[in-house]
């Protein structure tokens, strides 16, 4: 077993270089799919998603170059093939794209169910909705999502979403892009990924307008060349680490990112008496005094991101007062409650709303992460907490946080990696 060990209530000074966009690579890395030529991406993370999106591509015939740790170049132009390899697709949610990526360039695609963290009920019925829309038949069998554009390709057309869904507005621009005429997706959603799939696609050659609006216009071309881009900095990962310093205290520049990105998460932060300094390309936030409560509603952007509750959870377990959560976006996104109750937390849930009041202090225990953004919330608590934790089930964690243990080393945190055999020792460690 694999666990964080941390050692508790040191503040954090200097600075984090945030990574590539997690959200965006997921999508926009299929999206080379419908590239005839070389795509080189820049910024791409290095976090397992990536890893196992890559190997998906690999597996389906495209040629991968790495150029350095955060460049590569991917080839799809030889791919015949429009069956993705199961096992690999069950391991994370962002595998909907190639159903998309695929139908758009070949007319058809068969794909697994998607796997990722479970957060309840998230369904793709908006996603499948689009692609029938456009012309496409859709069904589930032998373990596979079956779809098959009638004609051979995808025809344009007005896609209305019934609710505001990323990756149902990601993974229809994805199939719309080689379509035969003109889609126009109606309450799209407006996150900065999205924008970042779109200015890719038109980088290679795509004509999508209105990314970041509610109205996004797709006019189907021919073909895609390739082309170099690089990939957006990651919000929620700068967000992450501005909720540990509100937590933990000190003052921590967050560098390499876009401070209009994340002033949703810096509006609340000031709330609760977090000083916040923007900069050009970096933010520094600073926390000296007592955190004060505060109200926060999940929504999608430019509201508050769910993506960040658990995170901005953390902070308020120790703010002073009683801090009301609701969660617009996600039915189950309060499992990580137990854990924080390990640390003496105290918060109560009643549906999608968590009362937080808010404690003097946390103690060290042994946390169990169960998602990605839980267990970096997990992280946080325990960098705040007197005494030590530990954190399991990390693997969580690294689907979206690269060098989460060597970026917070780097801010004075008492973090490491700890490999326990199965007989109990501890076999190794690294910080």
């Amino acid at each position: 077993m694999t666990k964080y060990v941390i050692q508790g209530g040191k503040p954090l000074h200097g600075s984090i270089s945030i990574s590539g966009a997690k959200n965006a690579a997921v999508a926009i890395i299929p999206a080379t799919l419908l590239v005839n030529g070389v795509c080189r991406i820049e910024n791409v993370p290095q976090i397992s998603d990536v890893t196992l999106i890559l190997n998906i591509l690999q597996d389906l015939g495209a040629d991968i170059r790495t150029v350095n740790r955060t460049t590569v170049d991917i080839d799809c132009s030889h791919i015949h093939n429009a069956r993705v390899p199961e096992g690999l697709a069950r391991q994370m949610r962002a595998s909907y794209y190639l159903i998309g990526a695929l139908l758009g360039r070949f007319g058809s695609a068969q794909v697994p169910p998607p796997g990722g963290c479970n957060l309840g009920g998230r369904p793709i019925d908006q996603h499948i909705k689009g692609f029938v829309a456009m012309g496409a038949d859709v069904d589930v069998r032998g373990g596979y999502i079956h779809a098959q554009a009638r004609g051979g390709r995808l025809t344009g057309t007005t896609v209305y979403m019934d609710i505001v869904s990323v990756g149902a507005t990601m993974n229809i621009m994805l199939a719309a892009a080689l379509s035969n005429g003109l889609t126009v997706i109606e309450n799209a959603a407006k996150e900065p990924h999205i924008v970042d799939l779109a200015n890719f696609l038109n980088s290679m050659g795509a004509d999508i307008m209105g990314a970041g609006t509610d109205m996004i216009k797709i006019k189907g071309v021919d073909r895609l060349g390739g082309g170099t881009y690089s990939i957006i900095p990651d919000q929620i990962e700068a967000g992450t680490y501005m909720a540990a310093v509100a937590a933990a205290g000190g003052e921590v520049l967050i560098e390499n990112i876009i401070p209009k990105h994340l002033e949703c998460i810096t509006a609340k932060l000031e709330e609760m008496g977090v000083e916040v300094e923007d900069r050009e390309d970096a933010v520094l936030v600073r926390r000296t005094g007592t955190l004060s409560r505060a109200n926060i509603k999940t929504l999608p952007y430019p509201g508050f991101p769910t993506d960040m509750q658990p995170q901005i959870a953390a902070a308020l377990c120790l703010a002073k007062g009683t801090s009301v959560l609701t969660e617009g976006v996600w039915d189950s996104r309060y499992r990580y409650v137990d854990e924080f109750r390990r640390m003496g937390a105290q918060i109560q849930v009643d549906g999608k709303v968590a009362v937080i009041e808010g404690v003097e202090r946390l103690s060290g225990a042994r946390l169990r992460a169960c998602d990605l953004r839980a267990g970096a919330a997990m992280v946080i608590a325990a960098l705040a907490a007197a005494g030590p934790s530990e954190v399991s089930n990390i693997h969580h964690i690294e689907r979206g946080y690269e060098d989460i243990v060597r970026k917070l080393s780097g801010v004075g945190a008492d973090i490491r990696v700890v490999v326990t055999p199965d007989d109990g020792q501890a076999e190794a460690s690294a910080g």
